[in-house]
């Protein structure tokens, strides 16, 4: 009879270990870090004594994580701060972590990139009635995350001018 490995116990060295290499892989939130303790069956004394060591030798960094979510999220899938705000907020991270972490993101960069977001899949809508298309476009743009004043005043100069 083979043992089911979701059932496998570690000791705390053994489960620091792994998490480390967890962390080291990419940064990590604390949330994510306490979600794969529970997995593991760890004690609340044996994860938070791991999560202490972690933040020690600081491979558990939750500015550096907020930092590098941001950055990840805004250059790589091209969200709009709502959308990258509301997602650290489920990851736990503190409002004012979340605001040193939006400091990643230039004014000008931002703008630039809902622009070229918006101009792409603007080419791709293909509605003949002008302001269903500009409806369509701005649902999109707020389900990628930017802030509905910026969308107007971007979907207005791609229109007007």
């Amino acid at each position: 009879m083979r043992s089911d490995p979701s059932q496998k116990s570690y000791t705390v060295k053994e489960a620091t270990i792994k998490l480390m290499q967890f962390c080291a892989y990419r940064d990590r939130s604390q949330k994510e870090v306490e979600v794969k303790l529970k997995e593991m069956r760890m004690i609340p004394q044996a994860c938070e004594q791991i999560t202490i060591k972690l933040m020690q030798e600081d491979f558990l960094n939750e500015e550096r994580f907020a930092r590098s979510f941001v950055r990840g999220k805004f250059r790589i899938k091209k969200w709009g701060r709502i959308k990258i705000i509301q997602e650290l907020k489920a990851r736990e991270i503190s409002t004012p972590l979340i605001t040193l972490a939006l400091s990643e993101i230039e004014e000008k960069e931002y703008y630039d990139t809902l622009v070229k977001v918006a101009e792409k899949k603007s080419l791709l809508i293909k509605e003949k009635d002008p302001f269903k298309k500009r409806k369509k476009l701005s649902n999109y743009l707020l389900q990628r995350g930017y802030e509905s004043s910026l969308i107007y005043e971007v979907i207005g100069e791609m229109i007007d001018g």
